[in-house]
């Protein structure tokens, strides 16, 4: 068998040369040492996915020659896009996963609690493993014992639900044996989608407006996410009153028919009311929420999205935990205290959603007024 040696750089790939015109037969002309050889494993929801980045500006302060690779499901795949924190992004897929197997890693970080992602983890060749694992049993358990607080998290209702005050972004640095400084998530805009939001911004007329975006829709597996079609077209009525605001209505295939029925309801209020494109894809999608000032949401991916693109985030809870989300100083969060059943994460509710129909549309169209005029998004209005 061939004698070969094995070259510690992050460009060389065995296969052409690392530049065109350079011999990489013999040595390495150009050496970029990978140094510490990372995975992060992170599979869940897109928005946690997003949440997940605000790891990364810690990970390489702790390990600044390093290697950063990511597996994660395809539709979540383009959120990574153009991340300078990260060197390569793999797709959730056979060849992909076998790929990695045969690969070996001095650490592997991840950020599932779920069978799949655990089962692959364990699977893998790791100096090291720090996160969440699977065990003999085919039970997930804390590869680490800084997990342990996530992990009983997640098998103690009252400590999720009633005690705990920590950020997600938080707790997964302690898991994940992290320094947390509160970084922010990393999404990147390419010079072509800033050129296309530039473009839209002149096309819709929204420059000297208060852009105000409504997050209409969420995922189909918690259903319960979202504000009411009445809910959205009161706010829009109540906001309507300052000629200064323009409204767009955003979502994914999946809320075509109620932005169109939003839409509709709201057809008084003319050319003020905008329905974005809702088929062109995640990309296109996050480009028409960064045309907004101000987004409105429930606790799904579009709130992650208005975080990551650094927008006034006003995001109401229901059965979800409010605590695990940080805002980042930029919004306001709205959810009913005292309730005994909220939050709770069930996808079908036996109370006739009283978490969401005690949401006020005052009191969130009180806040977009009040961030308006305070940060004098609103000509001649001073604080």
């Amino acid at each position: 068998m061939a004698q070969y040696h094995q070259r510690d750089c992050r460009h060389f790939n065995g296969y052409k040369p690392c530049f065109p015109g350079v011999n990489c037969s013999d040595h390495c002309q150009f050496p970029d040492p990978m140094g510490t050889r990372i995975l992060i494993v992170n599979l869940d929801a897109m928005g946690d996915v997003l949440m997940t980045t605000a790891q990364l500006p810690a990970l390489k302060k702790e390990y600044p020659q390093s290697y950063l690779s990511w597996i994660t499901h395809g539709n979540a795949a383009s959120l990574l896009s153009g991340n300078p924190f990260l060197d390569r992004v793999y797709v959730w897929n056979e060849e992909n996963r076998l790929v990695l197997q045969q690969q070996h890693f001095d650490l592997v970080l991840n950020a599932d609690k779920a069978v799949p992602a655990c089962a692959f983890v364990k699977s893998l060749t790791a100096s090291e493993v720090r996160g969440f694992t699977l065990s003999e049993r085919g039970q997930i358990i804390p590869a680490n014992n800084e997990s342990m607080y996530s992990f009983n998290l997640g098998l103690d209702d009252q400590m999720k639900f009633r005690i705990n005050e920590r950020t997600g972004q938080e707790i997964l640095a302690e898991s994940w044996e992290l320094p947390y400084e509160g970084d922010e998530y990393t999404l990147v805009l390419t010079r072509d989608e800033q050129k296309f939001c530039e473009e839209k911004r002149r096309e819709w007329k929204l420059v000297g407006k208060v852009v105000v975006a409504f997050n209409t829709g969420c995922s189909e597996l918690f259903p319960n996410k979202k504000l009411t079609i009445e809910q959205h077209v009161s706010l829009i009525d109540i906001m309507s009153a300052h000629a200064e605001f323009v409204f767009l209505l955003l979502g994914g295939r999946e809320d075509t028919e109620r932005n169109a029925e939003i839409a509709r309801r709201c057809a008084a209020h003319g050319e003020r009311v905008i329905s974005t494109p809702t088929t062109e894809g995640l990309r296109r999608g996050i480009c028409y929420e960064n045309l907004a000032d101000i987004v409105i949401t429930g606790d799904t991916l579009g709130m992650h999205l208005a975080i990551g693109l650094k927008k006034y985030v006003l995001a109401w809870f229901g059965l979800s935990c409010q605590a695990e989300i940080d805002l980042y100083g930029r919004g306001e969060k709205f959810f009913q205290r005292g309730l005994d059943c909220s939050p709770c994460w069930k996808r079908v509710c036996p109370n006739n959603l009283e978490c969401r129909s005690m949401i006020s549309p005052d009191s969130i169209a009180d806040a977009v007024w009040r961030y308006a005029v305070s940060h004098l998004l609103i000509a001649g209005v001073q604080a």
